[in-house]
């Protein structure tokens, strides 16, 4: 959709407040500490878009966490020349902490936030708050993973988000492609159910909404960016990384143990009980999937044994686990997605092949990992030995597989599919 389209669809809100209660229509949240260079000539520019783009009333918030240069000056200079600019100060460093704070005390009726280095192009705000202001979604992420996302960034960082995002599928069942890109934005009533629920005051805190926001049936909107990553970005990516890991294992383990409770905003179905037109409700199909898949694993891992033992003495233990794998991989993501998610036509088949074969590359690097491992403790085991260690390792793959196939692979299920292919 062009942004004159949306202009047009969205110019009846600009003088119409989504809450007789509200001053405001939009609170941007910018995140800050130590960022000084760049704080001025951001806060101008985001200034002027909005005053000239968005047709309904918006604020610019600098939160200022824990700075020690001159970035709370600054911050407190621009409040005062810039109608419309305000600035918070916040003493403990941490964005997920700064943005909990000021999203709480906001007015606003719909809450949004953006790096101060800008990395995303503006063009992209108008198409994240319209869902959210004309009532469509209750949250929007800007992605850069998904088609039609223009990217210029490192391999190193391209890398690291999408198998960030890969392991959130896997352990969380995350449905939203990006949770690290840095433009997002929710509706203040979903906002203030949610905010008290989410523990992060680092990086991990919007992944961390983001996941109670799904698993409370909110609808998400997602928006491709244009993205030009900053050169001189001050995120720690090996301290961010194990900080994120441990927030995914803190966040997965209250969801299973129920310790963290997520209320029904969005589908007031509860898990287990039939939805619309009879369906099975989530818990339902989670058992009858489960069985299903259980059943293809068995039968796929007899048949993966039996070609690994028939290849074995023509391409050597990793030639044979590979091409076993390989043939296996295709033929049980073929059983699945007819058998186990219900999923019958051609659409999508060739994109469901795809990620299955990223879920093989995930089974073959643990597969191939047993072997190395076996290997260099035994130059030489016992067949017995070898095959243990791989029906191990191969049933440990299956496990992340099924998070893999139920929350990425083939999302949406037989119902969406069935439904598009008509």
């Amino acid at each position: 959709m062009t942004s004159d389209s949306l202009l047009r669809e969205t110019a009846a809100l600009g003088g119409r407040r989504p809450s007789a209660t509200c001053a405001t229509a939009i609170d941007i949240v910018i995140p800050v500490r130590n960022e000084e260079r760049d704080l001025g000539p951001s806060v101008r520019r985001l200034h002027a878009f909005v005053r000239a783009e968005l047709p309904f009333s918006a604020r610019v918030t600098i939160a200022d966490n824990g700075s020690d240069d001159g970035t709370w000056s600054l911050a407190l200079a621009l409040e005062a020349e810039l109608d419309g600019v305000r600035a918070v100060r916040l003493e403990r460093p941490g964005r997920g902490g700064a943005l909990r704070s000021v999203w709480s005390g906001s007015d606003a009726a719909v809450f949004a936030y953006m790096d101060v280095d800008l990395s995303t192009g503006l063009n992209a705000l108008l198409p994240l708050l319209a869902p959210l202001l004309s009532g469509h979604s209750d949250v929007a992420i800007g992605t850069r993973l998904a088609r039609g996302a223009r990217v210029i960034r490192g391999p190193r960082r391209e890398v690291i988000s999408r198998c960030y995002n890969v392991l959130l599928h896997a352990s969380l069942g995350a449905g939203f492609s990006d949770a690290q890109c840095g433009f997002k934005a929710i509706r203040a009533d979903a906002a203030r159910v949610l905010l008290p629920l989410c523990r992060d005051a680092g990086w991990f805190f919007d992944t961390e909404l983001l996941v109670l926001a799904e698993r409370a049936g909110l609808r998400i909107a997602e928006v491709p960016v244009d993205w030009i990553d900053d050169s001189d970005s001050r995120v720690k990516l090996v301290a961010t990384a194990l900080a994120d890991l441990r927030g995914i294992v803190r966040l997965g383990t209250g969801l299973a143990r129920g310790t963290i409770a997520v209320p029904a905003l969005g589908d007031p179905a509860p898990p287990g009980v039939s939805g619309p037109a009879g369906r099975p409700g989530p818990r339902g199909r989670l058992v009858g999937q489960l069985a299903r898949f259980m059943v293809v694993g068995a039968a796929s891992t007899v048949a993966y044994v039996a070609l690994f033992l028939l290849l074995r003495g023509g391409l050597g233990g990793q030639g044979a686990n590979a091409v076993s794998l390989l043939v296996t991989a295709v033929a049980s993501t073929a059983v699945n997605r007819r058998v186990t998610f219900g999923i019958r036509g051609r659409a999508r088949a060739g994109r469901h092949q795809v990620r299955g074969l990223i879920a093989f590359g995930i089974g073959l690097a643990m597969t191939s990992g047993a072997l190395a491992v076996l290997h260099h403790a035994d130059p030489r085991p016992a067949q017995a030995t070898e095959v243990s260690a791989l029906i191990a390792a191969n049933l440990l793959a299956t496990i992340v597989r099924f998070g893999l196939y139920r929350s990425w692979v083939f999302r949406g299920g037989s119902h969406h599919l069935n439904r598009k292919s008509r």
